[in-house]
């Protein structure tokens, strides 16, 4: 859930967090508070930028860090019908500086109308900044994904696999979200 307080400003939750375990079925993997700040209008310019700050509680099979966040750059351009959205990611485990983990990801999406769009998205983790893992260890997973943004939610669907003996073979994600502000509109 997401409510934008201002047009550069907007607060989130994201509750619960689970995913499907082979050896435990279904499992709770925490929760996160997500903190977005971005250029005012975004939607509305070809170039925009923000920063997405993430603050987990991790369950321990998740993460062995309880407690962890994300700091998310956004960097995209809206071109005609196409996004292009880069995201230089730096995961912590508020063990030091050396120890941010630097977990990029991309996406291209193709908007077919205001209400559908499909998009490849790429999520990697080389590691800690410090010294990256050997591109053997590396994750590196692809996605092909469907959104859709209309009432009453808005609806993320894809598949992933890995390109990497590291990585997932087989990912499918979906993630439900509803903005919570609504504009008052001034009436007939």
């Amino acid at each position: 859930m997401g409510l934008r307080v201002t047009d550069w400003f907007e607060q989130g939750l994201y509750l619960p967090l689970y995913s499907l375990s082979s050896n435990l079925g279904p499992v709770l993997d925490g929760f996160k508070l997500r903190e977005l700040f971005v250029v005012p209008h975004a939607a509305d310019r070809t170039f925009f930028y923000g920063l997405n700050l993430e603050f987990s509680y991790n369950a321990r099979h998740w993460d062995p860090s309880i407690h962890s966040s994300e700091i998310r750059r956004i960097i995209g351009w809206h071109l005609g019908k196409f996004d292009f959205i880069v995201n230089p990611i730096f995961d912590n485990s508020w063990k030091g500086f050396n120890n941010l983990d630097f977990a990029p990801a991309t996406r291209i999406a193709y908007n077919l109308s205001q209400t559908w769009a499909v998009a490849v998205e790429e999520y990697a983790d080389f590691g800690m900044i410090k010294h990256f893992l050997p591109a053997d260890q590396q994750s590196q997973q692809l996605f092909g994904v469907i959104d859709y943004k209309g009432e009453p939610f808005d609806i993320e669907a894809g598949l992933g696999f890995g390109l990497t003996s590291a990585s997932d073979r087989l990912v499918a994600k979906v993630m439900l979200s509803r903005d919570l502000y609504k504009p008052v509109r001034s009436g007939n």
